[in-house]
């Protein structure tokens, strides 16, 4: 067989020859191209699968688990403590102020009469007390009503406070002569008159039961009749009242 002349070959084909030849080569190549690009690809998404997470819709603002902080610590609520405190310190000082007043009101009360009271002088009662009725001085020689016990005595005689409380008065009078009396608080104020003029007290003194104040005298010119004797008197919330009925029948002191 006879080979083809290339040379008439080429003509026959001229410049398209050229063209086609060139476009065959072109997609041969890629044809070669596109394949390894296509496994290049395949290959490098499989690589990536096994080491960076799945990102999905949900991802979206929010932090990988590892990413959380564990450790910060809780912020107190500022004006939940402020009012815990105020509440705290309120219930203090509302104690306080309550057991102040409490304290006061204790300081404030008058002592009440303790027992036993003490007969002022040992003696017998020579004038009762009259309750309101009309009995004759002997002194006077008129009716009138005897508001005291006159207990004799010998002058000299000491004569001690009914019971504890303070000396209130000290004074000397025209009819009964030099006195005391004792606030015994609660209402009870003792009177001793037909003192001497030395006293053992003064006013404002705190004085105990038994508590020697001064002795008897001859001073009290109302009563100068009588034999020698300690005018003692009791009053109960500004009323007159029978002194014997106060002193305790036992008392010695």
């Amino acid at each position: 067989m006879k080979r083809p002349d290339l040379t008439r070959l080429k003509a026959l084909l001229g410049g398209r020859g050229i063209y086609a030849a060139a476009a065959a080569g072109i997609i041969a190549v890629g044809g070669v191209g596109a394949a390894a690009y296509n496994r290049a690809v395949k290959k490098i998404n499989d690589g990536l699968g096994s080491t960076v997470p799945g990102i999905t819709s949900s991802r979206s603002g929010e932090v990988y688990a590892d990413e959380k902080k564990t450790d910060v610590p809780k912020q107190t609520d500022s004006s939940t403590a402020s009012d815990s405190d105020a509440d705290s310190r309120k219930d203090t000082e509302s104690k306080a102020s309550s057991s102040k007043g409490s304290d006061d009101s204790s300081t404030a009360s008058p002592k009440p009469i303790s027992q036993p009271n003490v007969k002022p002088v040992e003696g017998e009662v020579i004038v009762p007390y009259s309750f309101g009725e009309l009995v004759k001085s002997k002194t006077l020689d008129v009716w009138r009503t005897h508001d005291g016990a006159d207990i004799k005595a010998d002058k000299g005689t000491p004569v001690k406070a009914m019971n504890h409380g303070e000396v209130s008065k000290i004074w000397e009078d025209a009819l009964w002569g030099n006195c005391i009396s004792i606030d015994h608080g609660s209402g009870i104020v003792s009177y001793y008159y037909n003192l001497s003029p030395s006293m053992t007290v003064e006013e404002g003194d705190e004085v105990d039961a038994g508590q020697v104040i001064g002795t008897v005298g001859d001073t009290a010119q109302v009563e100068a009749a009588e034999p020698s004797h300690l005018h003692f008197a009791v009053k109960r919330s500004g009323e007159w009242t029978d002194p014997i009925s106060f002193i305790d029948p036992f008392s010695n002191k």
